[in-house]
């Protein structure tokens, strides 16, 4: 059954609601919190997923939590990720 929510990948937040917001550019982050410039740039093209060192870099600069950015990456990957095969005929292992 497919997901009726769209999924917001992590880099669309923090293009819209931090880098527009604030007036930075990828750059101007990525020098901030001592990453490649490319990292942030991919990130934001929704070329790359949120890794847990990004996600403590961001939410040291931004006052966020380390959870925010991961929690958007994991719902991302989620509702983006449906399992491509029928899974319906695993049962569950019961324990002996």
């Amino acid at each position: 059954m497919k997901s009726l929510q769209v999924p917001v990948h992590p880099g669309e937040i923090l293009k819209h609601e931090f880098l527009d917001e604030m007036g930075l550019s990828a750059g101007m982050l990525a020098r901030h919190i001592h990453v490649p410039r490319t990292r942030i740039e991919r990130l934001v093209k929704e070329e790359t997923s949120m890794t847990v060192d990004t996600a403590t870099r961001l939410s040291k600069a931004f006052g966020t939590t380390v959870a925010f950015w991961i929690n958007l990456q994991v719902n991302y990957d989620l509702l983006r990720n449906e399992p491509a095969e029928d899974i319906s005929e695993i049962k569950p292992i019961i324990a002996a």
